[in-house]
């Protein structure tokens, strides 16, 4: 009966009872973890999960923002679990087969039943090619991207919703975070992009001989099917493996950290989820798997990170607000001298610290949490680069204690110093802006002379703007409103008791219908401006 009401409905009806069945499932899931006593970051993270693969992605994502969430949501929801429930191998066959038009054995000599990984977005299996090559084939699972596409449509209404609600003014919104989520979910869904991202990051380390990624089978590869190169390694935290291969383990960390410092301030393209699983081991090479998810850092977002690890090196505040600001957009007016006090603050926190033992990730997550507070909108590469490099860090202190990666990470900015530096560049550059100095040095008696005229006639203006003013103005100009929402209220008062002395028609109980509709009107401003004032306090 259900299926005969479902199939009378039209496209958009049925997307609507689809939508409405979904929103139900969520409600279900929020009213199990009883969320109206509060949310805790365990709490949160379990409920994600519930939520389905939509859902874990979002919280992956939210994870990388500190500067939209507390620390202690973002440290949980990095232990999101991508892992889902394995699909029947009979329904990966039938993908296969409907993606590639034929059967499946026309292109596999073989596929394994055993399930190497099951994610929320694909599912991955070894298999072998006619050839006689070993592979691995990562299938999407059916229908993945409308599930999710439905789920956006539905958070995005609820984002409108709070919006509307909630009138927040902060500097990152929900809808900014559900853009990133997206984008990083199509990017992931979309295997033809991931293909490039291997080739790309294969072409960019093709010099290194430790390090390497899997070989992409062009021919093969589709949008929902991506076959790879079988790695018969072992992951990096795997000390039994290691130590079986004759594995040096302070030499692999040290390849792994000088190769991530590489891909973020030469390449910028970088492993954006460094997670042990997706960094193995073959014949003492690393070797990256993975990398759907990639981040990239323009040449600004890797000159401002150099400079802010140069400058903490140095104590130097001022270096470091540059290079904050550098990092982000403002999203209005920037209290400069609360900024300096914030970062000299953060900076006097490591005045007696080892650099050896500078957590980089740490160190990015205080200054996203900074640009949060001054409302600087922080770009999508530096989330992730925080989220990398906090990565990174923790798997090599796992694997290789004794290798630091920030000493690594500040060797390498000296050493991009000096292979960048040239002499002759320096010298012409020093040329050019000393003929603009002496040239500019030259108009100064003229302007001092245009100034003092100017100034003789009154026409001199002077722009002035006085640091701290701000909190001070913006008070008097609340009590200017409070003002005017008061006399508004008297003269509707007056006005409304003057119309009632009338006999205005039409009337209601006796009352002109005028005077009775001013008297509500200000009733409602009196109630909003003694609220206001209350709250005020």
């Amino acid at each position: 009966m259900l299926k005969k009401f479902y199939s009378s409905l039209k496209h958009e009806q049925r997307k609507e009872v689809v939508s409405a069945v979904r929103l139900r499932e969520m409600v279900d899931v929020l009213r199990k973890y009883d969320v109206v006593r509060g949310l805790s970051p365990e709490k949160l993270r379990h409920i994600l999960e519930d939520l389905g693969p939509t859902f874990v992605k979002l919280g992956q994502v939210m994870s990388m923002r500190p500067d939209f969430l507390p620390q202690e949501y973002c440290d949980e929801l990095i232990k999101l679990q991508s892992e889902a429930k394995p699909l029947p191998f009979d329904t990966i066959i039938e993908t296969i087969e409907q993606e590639y038009s034929r059967k499946w054995d026309k292109v596999f000599a073989s596929v394994d039943e055993t399930v190497l990984g099951s994610a929320s977005i694909a599912q991955v299996h070894s298999a072998v090619l006619a050839s006689g090559e070993r592979v691995v084939v990562k299938v999407q699972r059916p229908g993945i991207y409308k599930i999710m596409s439905r789920d956006m449509v539905l958070l995005k209404r609820a984002a409108r919703l709070v919006k509307v609600v909630s009138h927040s003014q902060d500097v990152i919104d929900f809808d900014m975070v559900l853009d990133e989520m997206w984008s990083i979910a199509k990017q992931e869904m979309d295997f033809l992009i991931e293909a490039d991202h291997i080739e790309e990051f294969a072409h960019l380390n093709h010099d290194d001989m430790f390090v390497s990624c899997p070989h992409v089978y062009r021919e093969l590869t589709t949008q929902h099917i991506l076959v790879m190169e079988y790695i018969d390694g072992v992951p990096i935290d795997d000390f039994q493996g290691l130590a079986a291969h004759g594995v040096d383990v302070t030499v692999l960390g040290r390849r792994l950290g000088e190769n991530y410092v590489k891909q973020i301030i030469e390449d910028g393209f970088f492993h954006a989820d460094p997670h042990p699983g997706n960094i193995w081991v073959r014949g003492g090479r690393i070797v990256w798997l993975d990398l759907g998810m990639m981040g990239r850092l323009s040449n600004r977002d890797r000159t401002a990170i150099r400079k802010a690890v140069m400058a903490l090196a140095n104590h130097d505040t001022f270096e470091m607000k540059t290079a904050v600001l550098a990092l982000g957009v403002p999203r209005g007016h920037i209290n400069h001298t609360a900024l300096y006090q914030d970062i000299d603050a953060l900076m006097a926190q490591y005045s007696s610290l080892d650099f050896r033992e500078l957590k980089m990730g740490l160190l990015t997550r205080q200054i996203m949490n900074i640009l949060r507070v001054h409302h600087i909108a922080c770009p999508q590469g530096l989330s992730m680069f925080a989220r990398g490099v906090l990565t990174i860090e923790g798997v090599m202190r796992l694997v290789c204690p004794k290798v630091s990666f920030v000493e690594i990470f500040a060797k390498s900015l000296q050493l991009n110093f000096k292979k960048n530096f040239n002499w002759r560049e320096e010298l012409l550059k020093a040329r050019r802006e000393g003929y603009l100095i002496l040239h500019k040095s030259l108009q100064l008696p003229e302007q001092i002379s245009d100034i003092l005229k100017m100034t003789m006639s009154g026409q001199t203006k002077v722009n002035l703007d006085v640091t701290g003013s701000e909190e001070p103005l913006r008070r008097i100009d609340k009590m200017v409103n409070r003002v005017i929402v008061a006399v508004l209220t008297a003269a509707l008062l007056l006005g409304s008791s003057t119309i009632c002395t009338t006999n205005m028609t039409p009337k209601i109980l006796e009352i002109p219908l005028l005077g009775a509709f001013g008297y509500l009107i200000a009733f409602f401003l009196s109630i909003r401006l003694i609220w206001d004032i209350h709250k005020g306090r």
